[in-house]
């Protein structure tokens, strides 16, 4: 099993990237946000999902671990495979793809090729739950920063989606300190990303 590849990046194509390990040259289907943080000749890390059928080995490689949380969260929906997955994170990157499901957002959804209005409908409400169950757990288990148990569940929302960004419960705290309550939760989350952005 791969975990992760670590090398200097010998092949940088649409779609994939060749790295380097110690003379072996491993290629990786990329999304366009991966490519675009890699360079040719520099050294990379891909964090690696494997997809092994009968007619096809194929590495998936990201470059970060919400990237690849974000792929292995869309194909476990029924109907979406590797291919549909890699369009998605392509057209917007995980965090865009975070917030479209955390807000409902079917259009950023469908804006990645081969995805219909059915399917961004099915992966909303599939992963909705899981995308803030995942948050809140990390929101429990960190203990100081976030005062998780009082939280209307609209700031309980936008604190998963923000977490699942990347983002600590620390920066969280202080990109939401003066929110307004009432807010939804996509306005919660664009509020803390206009914050963290400002700093």
């Amino acid at each position: 099993m791969f975990y992760y590849l670590s090398g200097k990046v010998a092949a940088l194509e649409p779609g994939l990237a060749v790295i380097d390990c110690g003379g072996v040259g491993y290629g990786c289907r990329v999304t366009a946000y991966t490519a675009g943080q890699l360079k040719l000749n520099q050294n990379a890390k891909l964090y690696i999902t494997e997809s092994i059928r009968e007619d096809a080995f194929d590495l998936f490689g990201f470059s970060s671990r919400e990237e690849q949380r974000c792929y292995e969260l869309l194909t476990s929906v029924n109907g979406v495979g590797p291919k549909a997955a890699m369009a998605i994170l392509s057209s917007g990157g995980p965090q865009n793809f975070t917030l479209a499901v955390m807000t409902g957002d079917e259009k950023m959804l469908t804006a990645a090729q081969g995805i219909g209005k059915k399917i961004a409908q099915r992966i909303i409400l599939e992963l909705k739950d899981k995308i803030g169950g995942s948050g809140m757990e990390l929101d429990f288990s960190t203990g100081t920063s976030v005062p998780a148990p009082t939280q209307t569940s609209t700031a309980a929302l936008a604190n998963a989606a923000l977490q699942e960004l990347g983002y600590s419960p620390a920066e969280i705290s202080a990109a939401l300190k003066g929110a307004d309550p009432s807010m939804t939760t996509e306005e919660l989350v664009r509020y803390a990303l206009r914050a963290m952005v400002m700093k």
